[in-house]
């Protein structure tokens, strides 16, 4: 499956509980030319569990095509809930991730809403290394008195994001400073690495360097917490049109319970059994 091209290896295991795959199958799995995945490969891999919680549908488990899990993924929420909803033939539903539980609703053809909660902004929640306010942190990428990129927004939407605002993309070299970024040592956890380029109060083109996979079409989250430190910086409205490479994704910052709410595309490409 993939939302807004970002791409998905998806095994149903809810009646196989025992279901498990090493980090040496995951890493092959996702890997590009795969006899699975196919020539483009994976970003994820995703495992469909029996929920673990009273109130949730199904639980999703994460892995990245490094080989370890992760907590949140936007796209792939969308690519569950639309799985799930076409077979229990219902218009919502509540999906467990290690993130905590999110609730989704048909939005369209093809196109689903998900809740992802509120932002989590407090220094040690991204996590940082040290205490600092999270509307800019203390992050420079070139001449100390002239740098090309600095203040960007910490935000974690399931996962730790820093989101650059960019005059342009050219300059910004996603693909040469995400992975500097992603290994910065005030990110502990590691982090993923947004450059958003803002067209206008409601709309912005977003790239994103995503831990653990590098250069991504899309990526919910990241597009979640784009649009938050893009509010954060009184750079945008609440609700903004956020085009990625691999399609457009609508946020929305909810005022009065904070909640983002996501909307996107689903794309399912193939299903079979190996």
């Amino acid at each position: 499956m993939n939302g807004a091209g970002n791409r998905f290896a998806v095994f149903d295991a809810r009646q196989e509980s025992s279901f498990a795959l090493s980090e040496e199958k995951v890493k092959a799995i996702c890997k590009p030319g795969s006899s699975v995945m196919g020539e483009k490969g994976a970003d994820q891999l995703i495992i469909i569990r029996a929920p673990k919680s009273a109130g949730a549908d199904a639980f999703m488990e994460i892995w990245n095509q490094k080989g370890f899990e992760v907590d949140a993924c936007g796209n792939a929420t969308r690519c569950i809930a639309w799985l799930y909803m076409r077979e229990a033939n219902v218009d919502s539903m509540v999906l467990e991730t290690n993130a905590g539980l999110l609730l989704c609703a048909m939005a369209g053809k093809n196109q689903v809403a998900v809740d992802m909660g509120q932002p989590k902004l407090e220094w040690n929640q991204i996590p940082l290394k040290e205490v600092m306010h999270t509307h800019h942190v203390d992050v420079k990428l070139g001449p100390i008195d002239n740098p090309v990129l600095n203040n960007p927004g910490a935000v974690n939407m399931g996962n730790p994001h820093c989101v650059f605002f960019v005059e342009d993309f050219v300059t910004a070299k996603p693909e040469k400073v995400g992975p500097m970024i992603e290994f910065h040592p005030l990110f502990p956890e590691q982090v993923n690495v947004g450059f958003a380029k803002v067209e206008g109060k409601g709309k912005i083109r977003l790239k994103v360097w995503e831990r653990g996979v590098g250069m991504t079409l899309a990526c919910g989250t990241g597009a979640c917490a784009a649009v938050v430190a893009a509010v954060r910086q009184k750079r945008t409205d609440r609700k903004v049109e956020v085009e990625v490479d691999g399609g457009t994704l609508f946020i929305e910052w909810r005022e009065g319970d904070d909640h983002v709410i996501m909307t996107g595309p689903v794309e399912l490409e193939s299903e079979g059994s190996i």
